[in-house]
Formats: structure tokens, C-alpha cells, sequence
């Protein structure tokens, strides 16, 4: 600290919040157990001493933070119903650079979902419980991998008469990139999502998105997006099929989210927010100075 001196500490950490230092502390609300948890089962997990030490350092760094920042309201309300409140809370939406992503390769009859298969949160299971006329891929991992000396090859294709699905294993990002490109519709299964970084560069990669109807899904996606009933798999089913048959309908959602991803989702305007909060917690800081 005394050797980089930094203005401000942006920090991805609840923990960190409550550093012993004289410099503005940004702590950002990508997840954390408890909400995950209530979304998941429906209720707060049981009382255990580990937990209960959980959620005082995660409480210690949100009260401790200059700021606290959450991907969406959905989450910061989460957070404030789980935990203490902060002293200055805000919502920042993920931004990606449009330019990394190609919306104008031709489309494939296919949907694309990506998200670890052992997350009850993420809940892409939902895409194997019915047949689909499109074929269906599933990346099962949460985050691109460097790419390897040697490539990988952990790609399974399930096929029965009723179910044919493709499952994928850790990708670079270059393959996710060629991945969405190709995707027709992204499959947004998630019962728990602060605000999903895929479904956002599916957008960008002029995907029709379908999601399950949450309220961070809502307030994200709006009327750009086609819902389905939430967590019902049969539903999810129904809405893939009607874009299957409905080409028209199928592009046009596409282009929506396509055009809602570069209006209000993009890495300018992220940048532009933070930078923004930055400057107005050191001006506070000279100014108590």
C-alpha cells in the first residue's frame, strides 16, 4: 500500500471491505452463499457455527466498504435482505466490448447454454428433461480455460430417440466466441444470477435469448427476451419449439437482444459508471481531508 499508493482499492471480495486502511474500499457483489442459497432452496440455510462466521466477515466487509456495488437491483436488494446495509450502495450492470463478439455469422438450428452442470443455481439440467427440434449444446464450465499445449477433447453427445444433447467441456474463449456465434438461441436456465456474464455475449453474438422468468432476468432483459415459467422445464421446451418454428420471431428477438446488449450492456458505459463512483470517493476522502 505505502509503496503504490493507491486512490482507490476495487475489490472483488465481501472480506476486503474491512481493511484497516485510509483509501476508499469498492467492494462488488458478484455472489455469495446465503442469497445463492435462498434462491436455490427458498430459505436460509441452517444455523452452523461455520455460517455464522460467514456471514459476520461477509457482513464486516459490506459495513466496512466506501461502497458497495451489485450487478444488478435484484441483487442488491438480495444482499440487503440477507445482510447489514451499506453506507453507499449502487448498481453497476456488467458491460463486454462489443467488438469481441460476431453477430453475423449464419445460424445454426441450435441452443447454447453454458454453466457448471453441479450448480443447482445454474440448472441447465432443465435442457435434458424433453426432446427439442433444435439441437442442444451445454458448455459445462463457468469460465473460459487458457488455451492448452494439448487440445482438449471432453466433448460427450447423449442420443437417444427422445434427447439428443451435446456436452462440452472447459473452453477457451475463442471456442465460446465460435460457440455463440453459431447458437440460433441461448438458453438463460439460471434460477440464481446476479447478472450472467453468457447471456450477455450470446446477446452480443445476436442469439435470441430465452430465460427463466426471475426478476434479475426481468430487469435485465426486459421485453428483449423470451420468458419461460419459472424453473419448469416443460415450459422451457415450449418456448425453444416456438422459436423453432417461428424463424421470424426467432431473429427478431435476436436482433432485440442484440441491439439491448450494445445500448446499455456495453464496456463503455460500465467503465464510464466506475469511474464516475471512483472520483466522487476521492473527492470525499480530500474533502474530509
Amino acid at each position: 500500500m505505502q509503496e503504490i499508493q493507491p486512490d482507490v482499492l476495487h475489490l472483488n471480495q465481501f472480506c476486503y471491505g474491512d481493511l484497516p486502511v485510509d483509501v476508499p474500499r469498492v467492494v462488488v457483489a458478484h455472489g455469495d452463499l446465503i442469497t445463492w442459497w435462498v434462491a436455490v432452496h427458498g430459505h436460509e440455510p441452517k444455523s452452523a457455527r461455520w455460517l455464522r462466521r460467514y456471514r459476520d466477515v461477509v457482513g464486516r466487509g459490506l459495513s466496512g466498504a466506501s461502497a458497495l456495488v451489485a450487478p444488478s437491483a435484484c441483487m442488491l436488494e438480495a444482499l440487503r435482505s440477507s445482510y447489514v446495509p451499506a453506507k453507499r450502495e449502487k448498481v453497476i450492470y456488467n458491460g463486454r466490448n462489443p467488438i469481441f463478439f460476431n453477430p453475423y455469422v449464419s445460424k445454426e438450428d441450435s441452443v447454447l447454454a453454458v454453466g457448471r452442470l453441479l450448480d443447482a443455481g445454474r440448472q441447465v439440467h432443465l435442457l435434458t428433461q424433453h426432446q427439442h427440434p433444435l439441437s442442444v449444446c451445454i458448455v459445462g464450465s463457468d469460465q473460459p480455460v487458457s488455451v492448452p499445449r494439448i487440445p482438449i477433447r471432453a466433448d460427450v453427445k447423449v442420443s437417444t430417440d427422445q434427447l439428443c444433447v451435446s456436452l462440452k467441456g472447459p473452453q477457451t474463449e475463442a471456442q465460446l466466441r465460435n460457440l455463440y456465434s453459431r447458437a440460433a438461441v441461448y438458453a438463460a436456465t439460471a434460477r440464481y444470477e446476479p447478472m450472467g456474464m453468457e447471456p450477455l455475449e450470446a446477446a452480443l453474438s445476436r442469439c435470441a435469448i430465452v430465460a427463466n422468468d426471475i426478476p434479475s432476468f426481468r430487469e435485465i432483459w426486459g421485453d428483449d427476451a423470451v420468458y419461460f415459467r419459472t424453473n419448469d422445464a416443460t415450459s422451457l421446451a415450449t418456448a425453444i419449439r416456438e422459436l423453432s418454428e417461428d424463424r421470424e420471431k426467432c431473429r427478431l428477438y435476436a436482433n432485440r437482444a442484440y441491439q439491448r446488449a450494445r445500448d446499455r450492456y456495453n464496456h463503455k458505459r460500465m467503465i464510464d459508471e466506475y469511474l464516475h463512483l471512483y472520483r466522487s470517493l476521492t473527492s470525499a476522502e480530500w474533502a474530509a481531508a
